[in-house]
């Protein structure tokens, strides 16, 4: 903690962060001023008299977290890691919003030192923050010893009106209350302003009362520039260690502009020149030069430096003390930390052969996770209230809870521990918040988080699914019943364009195994992939595919050939993607009786079958064969990448139906048949394509 500085030095210190920002968005001629120059008050007090950070070493573990939620305020942070001595020089806030620049208009992780999170969409840091607080209090819970605490730290975010408005923050703020997660204190900026005007149009709810009736303890202040009162409330919400904390600030919106403050013309655009101008006349500032920085000011904000090396060696004797008297704990925590594997993390993968009992991938996914957290101790996550139908239940290894709240007797938990070391978590019926929880425990390191739910329902995960990617955070986003295969649940809970939306995100990796052993290759796949990854997975059982003659089998490189023409090269490619390589298997078969030989290709994921150097796609897919039929029982789009002009795509391109799963699989023309047909058309033999395609009008009948 820094020293608390004069009133006069203190008030220049706040208009510094207020000036500073507002000089950067004018500079950019765009950007939000009205956020940093309203908050900059309560912010500056939590910087400079609570949050414990290094800012030469912005990655030490058991730093305090802080979340600029409201992230369009984003020159509030980087005045502040500018000020307190990150590396981030002033040079990087002249160029606010340009390219290449370290600070774009919204806070982006690894791409500026001290952020956290990559916020902008409202509520999603709101959400990461309950992920955070997880992680947290898990390590927490394994790690620490009566006497040893090297895993305590807070996370605290800063939210605005908008945030509170997402239906995601809701669920979150549901699921914290929840969870009793104490060492969560966010800020509320309650300027009563958003973009397009003030909140009484359209957001006139008591946000204390919400928040006390989902858990939280509320504390209001009414002046946001009274430090000494922000002060007190965060002292109280740091006492409330069952309970996570929301600290409502009223403050102005455009703090020190004479025609802009209170004014919503300050939420979203430069204040302008004159304004400018005026604002810095009003208080008090010495200059009207830009990015002008008063050196008594920078200096108390630079204590900073000292202060965060002083508190990480502070953390370095207790962990030193730590080592030396629990050093088998001391070695696993410094590997999780690390984001390291264990040496035997693999060893109980499960393996299948072709003649055993057919299962769906689901689970399989199920076995594989399990055989993987049993190796792989800080594997932790949970589903929107479908365990029993995701089969992503680590057994025995406990319900992450408040250890004094309900009772491990409670109905649906899953055994073992009943405390915050248990591993699974009951998300309840909360995707949104879940995703975006997910993406807070991996952006906090120490825990390899995942999520799980039906894939229709990726759709309400999509935010935190794009904002993963956009973060490269070590995320497992677990789906099953993947298609119109799923049945009876109806065109509602069958997924049909989900796959093509997923696999549109830059830097995602989607990954639609083909049978049990491909699963198994999957899950290895994601906990050793430094970003995120989607697992897609069947509700109907599959056959083990025979992989005895496969070419370089396995998930990893995207596609391999699993039959080929043996002796001879292809006439035609057959390729698809779960349970529907099945049906090229078969199809193969009956494109023998006519003289034709069929290459069948498993292509799990088209993300890692395009990052293979050009020799092994050739190999695999050669440009020279034009005949190619691609089968999926999803939307088509992006399907003529791999199938080529001449090539025949099988997909979907309207809704499923309610009905047997195998039989709207057959009604909607995904059958062996229906692919021996199009083979046999891309060949030009129109007239046998004619046999199968009766022989379908048959069985339909």
């Amino acid at each position: 903690m820094i020293q608390k500085p004069d009133k006069e030095l203190e008030n220049r210190c706040i208009n510094t962060i207020r000036i500073l920002s507002a000089d950067a968005v004018q500079n950019a001629n765009s950007g939000h001023p009205g956020l940093p120059m309203g908050a900059a008050a309560m912010a500056y007090t939590l910087w400079t008299r609570f949050l414990e950070y290094n800012p030469r070493n912005p990655k030490w573990f058991d730093r305090d977290r802080f979340i600029l939620s409201a992230g369009h305020g984003s020159m509030l942070l980087y005045s502040l890691l500018f000020l307190t001595g990150y590396d981030l020089p002033l040079d990087q806030i002249k160029r606010f919003r340009q390219w290449g620049s370290q600070t774009p208009g919204h806070p982006e992780r690894l791409h500026t030192p001290g952020v956290e999170v990559t916020t902008g969409p409202l509520g999603q840091g709101f959400a990461n923050g309950v992920g955070f607080a997880i992680a947290e209090a898990w390590l927490a819970a394994r790690y620490n010893r009566p006497g040893h605490k090297i895993v305590d730290h807070y996370t605290y975010a800063l939210c605005g009106d908008g945030d509170l408005m997402e239906g995601v923050a809701q669920e979150a703020a549901s699921l914290a209350g929840h969870l009793q997660l104490g060492k969560l204190i966010y800020l509320y900026d309650q300027n009563h302003i958003s973009l397009a005007g003030a909140t009484q149009l359209d957001f006139t709810e008591d946000v204390a009362a919400r928040f006390e009736a989902d858990g939280w303890h509320t504390r209001k202040v009414p002046d946001g520039n009274d430090t000494e009162d922000v002060a007190k409330a965060i002292e109280e919400a740091q006492a409330e260690d069952r309970r996570p904390s929301l600290i409502l600030v009223h403050t102005h919106i455009g703090y020190g502009s004479p025609h802009k403050q209170d004014n919503f013309s300050s939420h979203g655009s430069p204040l302008g020149e004159d304004e400018l101008k005026a604002t810095k006349t009003a208080l008090g500032w010495p200059t009207m030069d830009k990015f002008y920085l008063p050196p008594d000011a920078v200096d108390y904000f630079r204590q900073a430096v000292g202060e965060g090396a002083a508190a990480e060696d502070r953390w370095k004797k207790k962990f030193d003390a730590y080592c030396k008297e629990f050093p088998k704990e001391a070695a696993e925590y410094e590997m999780l930390v690390s984001g390291r594997l264990p040496e035997n993390w693999a060893a109980d993968l499960p393996r299948w052969k072709p003649g055993d009992k057919p299962i769906s991938t689901r689970v399989a996914g199920g076995a594989a996770l399990n055989a993987l957290a049993n190796h792989i101790p800080n594997i932790i996550g949970g589903s929107a209230d479908l365990n029993p139908s995701t089969e992503t239940a680590l057994k025995n290894w406990g319900d992450f809870q408040n250890p004094e709240a309900y009772g491990p007797g409670t109905q649906g938990a899953v055994g073992g521990v009943w405390s915050y070391a248990g591993r699974n978590i009951a998300f309840g019926v909360r995707e949104h918040a879940m995703g975006s929880a997910v993406n807070g425990m991996a952006a906090h390191g120490g825990v390899l988080p995942f999520s799980a739910t039906f894939f229709t329902f990726s759709d309400y995960m999509k935010p935190a699914i794009r904002l993963g990617a956009l973060s490269r955070l070590k995320a497992i986003y677990v789906f099953t019943h993947d298609s119109i295969g799923l049945g009876e649940d109806g065109p509602t809970h069958q997924p049909v364009e989900q796959l093509a939306a997923l696999r549109a995100v830059p830097e995602l990796i989607v990954i639609r195994p083909a049978d049990p052993n491909e699963t198994a290759e999957a899950w290895a796949f994601a906990v050793q992939h430094d970003g995120p990854t989607v697992l897609v997975f069947t509700r109907q059982t599959v056959p083990h595919l025979d992989r005895s003659k496969a070419k370089e089998p396995g998930v990893a490189r995207g596609a391999y050939i699993l039959a080929d023409a043996e002796g001879a090269v292809p006439d035609v490619i057959l390729m698809g993607t779960g349970s529907e390589v099945q049906l090229c298997v078969e199809a193969r078969k009956k494109l023998e009786t006519y003289g034709v030989k069929a290459r069948v290709v498993s292509m799990p994921s088209w993300e890692l079958f395009a990052a293979q150097d050009e020799a092994y796609r050739e190999g695999v897919l050669p440009k020279r064969i034009k005949a190619r039929v691609t089968v999926e029982a999803g939307s088509p789009l992006g399907w003529h990448r791999w199938a080529g002009d001449e090539g025949a795509v099988i997909g979907l391109e309207r809704f499923g139906a309610s009905a047997p799963g195998e039989q709207v699989l057959q009604r909607l023309g995904f059958t062996p048949e229906h692919v021996t047909s199009a083979a046999l058309r891309v060949l030009g033999r129109a007239a046998e394509a004619e046999q199968e395609d009766h022989s379908l009008t048959v069985m339909a009948q």
